[in-house]
């Protein structure tokens, strides 16, 4: 009995944030490494069931690196990396497309009709317009160039918005159209972020494979549980935000001043990380707010 009533709080506990958040669209943006172990995939995903069950409208945009390298190695193609993006020639794009469409996406709507949800694949290529991604180099002035990697211009909203009028979770692959109907690799956060301003998402929440931000990344009892905009560039000065983590705290200011009200990177390692960030008191990870 006593298990029974503890079940019973932790659902009386959520009850307020269930409520705040019915009919919030919620963007979650899953990749990395979460994404090779099993458990934490079922986690993750079970974590997005639920909150669908209970009246939110969550959109999941994934990426898909790691299975993207091996179908690589697999096709003797060598994986090279510029500034963390992928470069990618005219034989990558296809095997990026084929492994995100047909490996990955597959398997997230494969595991979240295994939990009664409603899932449905939308093309990157079909919502976002994007134009060729360079950028100089800062010490040598040299251009740089990805290939067919895109910078997102503008994302059409109306099939994700259709989606969730019908009770159907959007699984988002990260890939573009460009100039001339060229097909486009993604970062995965650029994408996710673009959708959130777009929607005007409640949150936007990034599972990543750390705490959080942490103030010495290698002490993790120096965690940022909340983050204001006003502090990142001194952050970004001392370098506690450098790395992997720049670019997707850059894409997060962006959303937070199109309209995105808050902000979560959480470690998607942690069972039901997602849930206990939205649905509990104290929450985990790092929230970033204006």
């Amino acid at each position: 009995m006593q298990k029974a009533i503890a079940k019973a709080d932790v659902l009386i506990e959520a009850l307020p944030y269930i409520q705040d958040f019915r009919g919030a669209i919620i963007v979650v943006k899953f990749g990395g490494s979460a994404m090779e172990d099993r458990r934490t995939v079922e986690n993750i995903l079970t974590d997005v069931a639920f909150m669908e069950c209970v009246g939110m409208l969550p959109v999941l945009v994934h990426g898909g690196g790691k299975a993207i390298s091996k179908a690589m190695t697999e096709a003797g193609l060598k994986p090279k990396f510029v500034r963390g993006l992928r470069v990618t020639d005219e034989a990558t794009i296809q095997v990026v497309e084929s492994t995100l469409k047909n490996t990955v996406n597959a398997t997230l709507l494969e595991l979240l009709a295994s939990k009664g949800a409603k899932a449905k694949r939308i093309d990157g290529n079909t919502i976002f317009e994007v134009e060729k991604r360079t950028a100089r180099d800062e010490a040598t002035g040299e251009l740089l160039d990805w290939g067919y990697v895109g910078e997102i211009k503008h994302v059409h909203a109306a099939p994700i918005l259709d989606c969730l009028k019908n009770e159907i979770i959007p699984v988002i692959t990260p890939l573009g159209r460009g100039p001339g109907g060229k097909l486009y690799n993604l970062n995965a956060d650029d994408a996710a972020a673009a959708v959130a301003r777009e929607l005007r998402a409640r949150k936007l929440a990034f599972l990543s494979d750390v705490p959080g931000l942490l103030r010495d990344r290698n002490d993790e009892s120096t965690l940022l549980s909340t983050l204001h905009i006003r502090e990142v560039e001194d952050l970004i000065n001392t370098k506690v935000i450098d790395g992997g983590m720049l670019p997707k705290i850059r894409s997060c200011m962006e959303a937070l001043e199109a309209g995105v009200r808050k902000i979560h990177i959480i470690d998607g390692r942690l069972p039901h990380s997602l849930l206990l960030e939205i649905f509990t008191e104290q929450g985990v990870g790092t929230e970033i707010i204006e």
